[in-house]
Parts: C-alpha cells; sequence; structure tokens
C-alpha cells in the first residue's frame, strides 16, 4: 500500500524541523553565554548613557540657574556674593559658563583696580580654544586694554587686526584700540584715517562712532557719518 503525498511532507517537516533544533541546541550550547554577555553588555552601555545624558542636562540647568543668580548680583551690586558662585563657574566643563564666569570675574577685578588678575582672567577665556571665538574674541580685547599701557602699539595692532576685519563682532572696539595704538605710535595720519573709517561704519556701535568721529575731527580728517534712519514716512 503506497504511502500518502502529504505523509511523506509531514515526515520530511518532522526530520527537518528535528534537525534544526538540534543545530540550535549546539549552537547555544557553544556561544550561548557570549550573546548574553554581549547583550548585558550592550544594555548596560545603553543605560549608562542614558543616565550621562540625564546627568549632564541636569547640571546643565542647576549652572544656568546659578549664572542668573550671580548675575542678579551682580546686578544690585552685591558683587562679593556673587563671586564665589563666578568661581566655581569659572571651573565648568561646559565652555559657555566657563566663558562667562571669567569674563565676569575679570570685569570685577578690574573695578577692583586688580590689574594683574584682571588681564590673568581674559587671557585665559583668549586661550582656551574650546570657548567660541566671539568670546574669547571679546577676551583679548579685554586684555588688550588692561595691558595697552605696557604694550608696544605695534604689538597691540598686530593683535587687533584681525579683529577688526569686516563683519567681526568687535571690529568697532578692535578698529579703536588700532587707532589709539597709533597715535601712540606717532602715525596721526594712519590713526585719523582709522577713525573716519569707524565713523563710516553702520555695523560700528554708535557710542563708538561719537568718539571716532570728533577724534577723526581733531586730527583734521574729514567724515562721512552714516546716515541715521528718518522717522517719518
Amino acid at each position: 500500500m503506497a504511502v500518502p503525498p502529504e505523509t511523506n511532507e509531514a515526515f520530511l517537516r518532522e526530520v527537518d524541523e528535528e534537525l534544526r533544533r538540534d543545530e540550535l541546541a549546539r549552537l547555544w550550547k557553544r556561544w550561548g553565554r557570549v550573546l548574553l554577555v554581549v547583550i548585558a553588555v550592550g544594555l548596560i552601555a545603553l543605560a549608562a548613557f542614558l543616565w550621562w545624558r540625564d546627568y549632564q542636562a541636569k547640571q546643565a540647568g542647576i549652572e544656568g540657574e546659578k549664572l542668573s543668580a550671580a548675575i542678579e548680583q551682580l546686578s544690585s551690586g552685591r558683587t562679593d556674593q556673587a563671586i564665589p558662585t563666578l568661581r566655581e563657574l569659572s571651573k565648568s566643563s561646559r565652555s559657555g559658563y566657563r566663558a562667562a564666569a571669567q569674563l565676569a570675574l575679570g570685569a570685577i577685578d578690574s573695578q577692583k583696580k586688580d590689574p594683574k588678575a584682571a588681564i590673568a582672567a581674559f587671557a585665559a577665556v583668549a586661550k582656551d580654544e574650546k570657548i567660541g571665538k566671539p568670546f574669547r574674541d571679546l577676551a583679548l580685547i579685554r586684555q588688550t586694554t588692561m595691558e595697552f599701557d605696557t604694550l608696544p602699539p605695534d604689538q597691540v595692532i598686530a593683535r587687533m587686526k584681525p579683529l577688526a576685519a569686516k563683519g567681526s563682532p568687535w571690529g568697532g572696539s578692535a578698529g579703536e584700540l588700532i587707532a589709539v595704538a597709533q597715535l601712540k605710535a606717532g602715525r596721526p595720519t594712519e590713526a585719523g584715517a582709522t577713525f573716519a573709517g569707524l565713523v563710516g561704519d553702520p555695523a560700528v556701535p554708535p557710542s563708538i562712532r561719537s568718539r571716532a568721529a570728533q577724534m577723526a575731527s581733531v586730527l583734521g580728517v574729514a567724515v562721512n557719518p552714516v546716515a541715521q534712519p528718518s522717522l517719518s514716512r
């Protein structure tokens, strides 16, 4: 009596499944522990990453609150109360908070007539390549301003020239330092031209343009003030 095709197919499927189970059993016996270790390590790494990200976010929030409180204290004249917090933040691993705190400490030291401490604070920001360039440029300007009387004029000009380029956020301050250094070096013609250039640059703050216009006039240089927009229509 012939065996129906369905029976043959069922038998073959059972044999195939049994072989697969045996193969899986051998593979698990050989690699099962290794696989468990790999999965466990992956889960631990993921958990550590999620914890670190959450910790960083919380720490950033805490430092932001501390910086805001210190700024409020400075604004209300409570400088001595703000200093400990600023010193703590000046060692932050977050470059933005670190830069803001160091710049504030430098400003406090300059107000307290402690130029060495102020210069050191500004220089620390200017040399810190992990800090954004606008912060570093501002710090270099403040450092150079504090050191101006002790630096050769040409050194001041060399420092400030890249910062005075068109489009620089600190072009007005850097240009003003260059012009004063040119005067100090006994080059009034160059200084007058630099002052005149500041007057005609709409990107330069009005206070600097006003001073530059006065200095250019004293030096006998004609200037073309930036036209102010009319409020009437």
